[in-house]
């Protein structure tokens, strides 16, 4: 699985959400692509990026096999939609689900249900449970179980297709993540760099930890059978 890039997540999570809440209107011009990015609700951060940005994340999205132009007969308007579905293999939930964390960072079972069921129903906690399970369980996983933060008795999980996009903030109080890199910006008001190749670098660390502990389950398991 190759890792995305933080506008790459963006794009993709907004194309999963426009195409399960506003059907009517998807597949999404690149105006709507960058009015969806940039929205100020369902958002964590809330981001501001040009058109130029939203045609490169387009552009990585589908080098990865992730999205697609779409050209209807009669219109000169290019429109695009994501293929994650078939690219991940991934039914309808589980891509609620994931459009929820590259949306929004973190969340808990709770939070999920509550947030992602505007995209699919989500009958109960255990459903969400049931799907986070699954996404975990695969042999390249798409999703991580974080222990809950001081004062809460909640676990949270994020998504791996970018582990660097929200970086948690295990100690932080009453927050879940500290601002992502896609952002720009920082908790304190003052100014941050966006270092595009740190967040790979970052990212790619992350997932490299992730498959360890992975395998190292998968060790601890085998020798407790054995």
């Amino acid at each position: 699985m190759e890792i995305l890039r933080p506008d790459e997540c963006r794009a993709l999570g907004t194309l999963i959400e426009k195409a399960m809440t506003v059907p009517g209107q998807y597949p999404l011009s690149l105006n709507s692509l960058v009015t969806g990015i940039n929205q100020k609700s369902n958002r964590e951060p809330v981001v501001e990026i040009d058109e130029d940005r939203a045609l490169r994340a387009i552009d990585g999205l589908r080098a990865k096999n992730l999205a697609r132009d779409v050209t209807f007969t009669g219109s000169r308007v290019e429109k695009y939609r994501h293929t994650a579905g078939e690219s991940l293999e991934a039914r309808a939930p589980e891509l609620a689900i994931l459009a929820e964390l590259l949306l929004r960072g973190p969340q808990t079972v709770g939070e999920l249900r509550g947030r992602a069921s505007r995209m699919h129903p989500f009958d109960s906690l255990e459903a969400v449970e049931g799907v986070l399970a699954g996404l975990a369980a695969r042999p390249t996983p798409l999703v991580r179980e974080h222990p809950p933060l001081p004062g809460s008795r909640a676990n949270r999980w994020s998504q791996l297709l970018c582990p660097g996009l929200h970086p948690i903030a295990e100690g932080a109080p009453g927050g879940s993540v500290v601002p992502a890199a896609i952002s720009g910006g920082a908790a304190s008001g003052a100014p941050a760099r966006h270092d595009p190749e740190l967040v790979d670098r970052m990212a790619s660390l992350e997932s490299r930890v992730a498959d360890l502990e992975r395998m190292l389950a998968e060790l601890r398991a085998s020798l407790g059978s054995a």
